[in-house]
């Protein structure tokens, strides 16, 4: 598929997409919404990609929020449209079955802090920004940021975040808990996300498929359930190839060779 306002290019079996609006600092409008949705239906479908890394164009920013020209036409029904639209392309962000990282190489700002919550793990560079500025324009947090934040760095933190509007460095992000990784500059960002994913792709497929399933069906229930789920999974796994050549490597002290089967 060709796309306008992304970049799509494989580096071995990471997918590396770009959004591409550097003249609007990559700033998220139905557009580029309804092209990440393509992408990542792309990615899924494509077997030989293991994992994506989403990234912005330029070292200035990630994604710098939502398209104010847009959100300042909105009614209150055409509003919550949107919203819910956003949603639910985060959301499937959040459920894609492979590992996906935000290497944020810049500004991420409202709906780009919100979109680099949806991935699984996070790179900052050094000069990332991340914040949620929602309040200095009269609104909150419309895809997620309200419900995904509190769940990363806990309710007080988020909270400061969120209604303050103020923003906080990488290194902050990394003592929070927002982050994974720093990386030393905007440039080097996508790399050390391929060096954060790289022993999770040597790893069996479908238990770390299984893994991104049983956290994220977790932390959607209690305890007693989240157990369950893991349980269910783990019995699923005990049925695959994968299991068996990852404990017969073990026995026999070599690499395992998984097939994803």
């Amino acid at each position: 598929m060709t796309y306008q306002t992304l970049k799509v290019e494989d580096r071995g079996r990471v997918r590396v997409v770009t959004i591409d609006r550097q003249a609007k600092r990559n700033a998220l409008n139905a557009d580029v919404l309804g092209e990440l949705r393509a992408a990542f239906g792309e990615a899924r479908a494509a077997e030989p990609v293991g994992a994506v890394i989403l990234t912005g164009a330029g070292e200035k920013a990630f994604v710098a929020g939502a398209d104010i020209a847009e959100l300042a036409e909105q009614t209150p029904l055409g509003g919550k449209d949107k919203t819910l639209l956003g949603q639910s392309i985060l959301d499937e962000v959040e459920a894609f079955p492979k590992p996906v990282v935000a290497a944020v190489n810049g500004y991420a700002f409202g709906g780009g802090l919100e979109l680099a919550l949806a991935c699984h793990l996070r790179v900052a560079s050094t000069n990332a920004r991340l914040g949620l500025p929602e309040v200095k324009l009269g609104i909150i947090p419309g895809y997620g940021g309200t419900q995904r934040l509190p769940r990363l760095v806990g309710r007080g933190r988020a909270l400061e975040l969120i209604l303050s509007g103020e923003p906080i460095g990488a290194e902050q992000a990394l003592a929070w808990g927002l982050v994974n990784r720093v990386a030393p500059s905007a440039a080097e960002c996508v790399g050390v996300a391929e060096t954060l994913l790289a022993p999770i792709l040597a790893r069996g497929p479908v238990a770390v498929r299984s893994a991104l399933e049983a956290v994220r069906r977790g932390l959607d229930t209690t305890l007693a359930g989240g157990q369950r789920v893991e349980a269910d999974l783990f019995a699923v796994l005990c049925t695959t190839q994968d299991m068996r050549e990852g404990l017969t490597a073990f026995l026999e002290k070599r690499e395992a060779r998984f097939t994803g089967k």
